[in-house]
């Protein structure tokens, strides 16, 4: 059955009439009287009563024209839907973030995708990049943010824009106004509030000590980098912490390490080879769009 065998039949039974019908339709009447045929030894019984002068449905065409109607229907308003989500007035966006991307990046980029595209519906996740990659590859997640050392073959990076590290302190802090960079034993001796290792941020981290032999005195270690924030903002502790984050909060001072803390690259993640909708290319655009008018952070 083709839906061209539905559109005949309906447009026969609302013309009553074949010749009418085959007008309207702009095909000859014996080709529809084919079709209409093929339609009946398909479903296996007769769908129009033509021993009148006026073609009248059976019983059986009568309950057909219902659904037959109501498919014509569903497939017109799919063409409808597939226009919306192309024009993006529909559809939707699965975003990953790692944690500390989702303290200074998503307000900025998701404010910026909500005022061009306010009828996509996002879910927005906070995870680790190792679970971010199998979620892709899985078909769960549309798009993530974290950095460009993948760990599957099968997913793809985008660079977004270099993250620097920097050494973070409360105004009350001894070090708050020091305008020299700090020295790896003074570095030694400060007491640390740090991510935990669950964070790539932290084993950045730890890869800056076990290089410059430096043995960091943890005092804390927390899951949040909002519960980073607050403890530094309240306490003498200081942390290490992307440099974006203290320069949006009037409360935290950035101070310099010699050497310098390691830089690494931001990049969107994309399943290679996975189909990507209106809506993640827009993102997709627009991500790139503020990483080439931000630069470097």
């Amino acid at each position: 059955m083709l839906l061209r065998h539905i559109r005949y039949f309906i447009a026969v039974a609302q013309h009553r009439n074949f010749t009418r019908a085959a007008e309207a339709l702009h095909v000859s009447q014996p080709t529809l009287s084919q079709q209409i045929r093929q339609l009946e030894d398909t479903l296996g019984v007769p769908l129009l009563d033509r021993s009148g002068r006026e073609i009248q449905l059976t019983d059986a065409g009568v309950a057909y024209m219902r659904y037959a109607q109501r498919a014509l229907q569903d497939l017109d308003e799919g063409k409808r839907a597939i226009h919306d989500v192309q024009e993006l007035t529909r559809g939707s966006l699965r975003l990953a973030m790692t944690p500390t991307f989702t303290a200074y990046l998503t307000g900025p980029l998701l404010e910026k995708y909500y005022q061009r595209y306010p009828d996509i519906t996002l879910n927005i996740l906070e995870m680790p990049q190792e679970r971010m990659e199998v979620m892709l590859i899985e078909g769960a997640l549309d798009v993530g943010i974290a950095f460009d050392e993948t760990h599957s073959p099968d997913i793809e990076a985008q660079v977004l824009f270099v993250e620097a590290l920097a050494m973070v302190v409360g105004k009350s802090h001894a070090y708050a106004k020091k305008r020299t960079a700090l020295t790896l034993r003074e570095f030694g001796g400060e007491s640390l509030v740090l991510l935990n290792e669950e964070f790539a941020t932290r084993r950045y981290i730890d890869r800056y000590c076990r290089q410059h032999g430096v043995a960091p005195r943890i005092a804390m270690e927390v899951n949040s980098i909002s519960a980073v924030i607050e403890v530094v903002q309240r306490t003498t502790l200081a942390t290490l912490l992307p440099d974006a984050i203290a320069r949006e909060r009037d409360k935290l001072c950035m101070l310099r390490l010699e050497p310098t803390l390691p830089k690494r690259t931001a990049a969107l993640l994309l399943r290679k080879g996975a189909y990507r909708s209106a809506a993640t290319r827009a993102f997709i655009a627009l991500a790139l769009e503020e990483s080439a008018a931000g630069g470097s952070r």
